[in-house]
């Protein structure tokens, strides 16, 4: 059964504008109709009704030039609200992209940054990234990844891209969403051989989208400690209930409720804050 609280470590929250504008990109080229169609305040509103305790939001730069604007709106919105935390944005072809970094990662509700290589167009081991990994690693934050092949692909994503960083960067904390989908087996063979490695439920549990996790009940219980409980909220064309039934109905252990729904966001969101 769920923990009574949760926490969602998968959220998207943009300025109200941009949020119209990913709707529509969302509409027009994937033919996807987002169903939750929130702005950030309604968001965190819903979340909070649903049981969630602490939500941690992410958004990206989508091109140069806009990552400074994103940030301040950032912290504008981790200090309106308790129990909120974030990804923040970055992208490399700004001039003063490290000066950004270093300013948003140096606020203690800041979990790191957040690359969705899907959309800004880069590899994960691209060299202009070099300096943003070492200063996560040196602050003791997190890079999120979208970098599967899941729900959509293009050349910058896929596993074998993602190990030439990690082989690169063994130590890196990284949070990979959608468990690696759809490279399920290919991700989940890296995490015995990265500690700080974590995956993300988000797009992964839900049968009617032929978006299912794949490898079995027994690879989710081995690796329960590694899972984080994420919605993708509110850029679902499904409702959000549907991957929380799903994952229910697998009829796993308590212990993994907990750990996925609860513990393992606990241990990572206070390790972050109490050592920033």
């Amino acid at each position: 059964m769920l923990p009574e609280k949760i926490i969602d470590f998968h959220v998207h929250l943009f300025p109200d504008r941009l949020f119209d504008s990913i709707w529509r990109y969302f509409s027009e080229i994937y033919k996807w109709n987002v169903r939750h169609r929130l702005y950030y305040r309604d968001c965190i509103d819903y979340l909070r009704k649903m049981g969630v305790e602490r939500i941690v939001y992410s958004n990206y730069a989508h091109r140069s030039g806009i990552a400074e604007g994103l940030n301040r709106w950032n912290l504008k919105v981790l200090d309106e609200y308790d129990d909120l935390y974030c990804f923040a944005a970055f992208h490399p072809d700004d001039s003063n992209a490290l000066s950004i970094a270093e300013k948003v990662l140096a606020h203690p509700k800041v979990m790191g940054i957040k690359l969705q290589l899907l959309v800004q167009n880069f590899y994960p081991d691209d060299e202009r990234l070099f300096p943003l990994y070492e200063m996560i690693l040196d602050k003791k934050k997190r890079i999120l990844f979208h970098v599967g092949t899941g729900p959509a692909g293009n050349q910058y994503v896929g596993v074998e891209n993602f190990k030439k960083l990690m082989t690169r960067y063994p130590e890196l904390p990284v949070n990979v969403a959608h468990m690696g989908g759809f490279e399920f087996r290919e991700f989940f063979d890296l995490l015995p051989e990265y500690e700080s490695l974590f995956f993300d439920t988000s797009f992964s549990f839900l049968p009617r989208a032929n978006l299912m996790f794949n490898l079995g009940n027994q690879c989710l219980e081995q690796y329960k400690d590694k899972i984080l409980y994420g919605s993708d909220f509110p850029n679902l064309i499904f409702p959000r209930e549907d991957e929380i039934e799903c994952l229910l109905n697998l009829k796993l252990s308590n212990e993994f409720y907990h750990n996925v729904f609860y513990e393992n966001g606990r241990q990572l969101i206070d390790s972050i804050v109490f050592n920033s």
